[in-house]
């Protein structure tokens, strides 16, 4: 995996994520794919600087933010703080080797954004059923990842969110293809019947 450490101690904002229209407008989309208005517990995995986790966190009742570069958790921290948002916690974990929250722990949502395709193939098994078994009584987990090639990722976008597909027990919720990046929201599915 990229050393996301020095690229945060180089710069607060490397990836331009609160200034670029394509960042801006990702995110957005992004936020509007996801189905509900609120959630109870979000995970977000990769949470860089937290321009995602500020608007993540205003729609939910509790979020756990995780990123492994220690830089941008102190980064993400000071985004929340000022905007006043206390309903979360951050945690600096290296992916899939540590996990800041234990395998028990369900959430409502969880979002990957542009992160899954970094972790080696190795790994990657491992990472996406974590991730499925944490999710809790009709779930929803969304991944967002940049869709064009990208140097030093191991894994191509459709090809990783067709591992998701793969997993079963899950459904499709949203997909959304732009032409650079792509978006998918699973919803564990229910043996009894739909969500209310």
């Amino acid at each position: 995996m990229s050393d996301f450490e020095a690229l945060y101690r180089q710069s607060a904002d490397p990836w331009q994520v609160r200034t670029s229209w394509y960042e801006q407008r990702k995110r957005a989309v992004l936020l509007a794919c996801l189905p509900r208005a609120r959630y109870g517990r979000i995970l977000e995995l990769g949470c860089g600087n937290g321009e995602m986790t500020r608007h993540l966190a205003v729609r939910c009742d509790a979020l756990v933010a995780v990123d492994s570069s220690a830089t941008a958790i102190s980064l993400c921290e000071q985004t929340l703080a000022r905007d006043g948002l206390r309903n979360t916690s951050t945690h600096v974990a290296r992916l899939p080797e540590a996990w800041p929250v234990d395998a028990g722990q369900r959430f409502d949502l969880i979002v990957v954004s542009e992160l899954a395709y970094y972790i080696a193939e190795a790994d990657l098994p491992s990472f996406l059923a974590r991730c499925a078994a944490m999710l809790g009584e009709h779930g929803e987990w969304a991944m967002c990842h940049y869709s064009k090639d990208l140097e030093g990722r191991p894994q191509p976008t459709a090809a990783l969110h067709g591992r998701v597909d793969e997993l079963g027990g899950l459904s499709k919720a949203v997909r959304h293809e732009d032409e650079r990046f792509m978006i998918d929201v699973w919803r564990r599915a229910d043996p009894a019947g739909p969500a209310a």
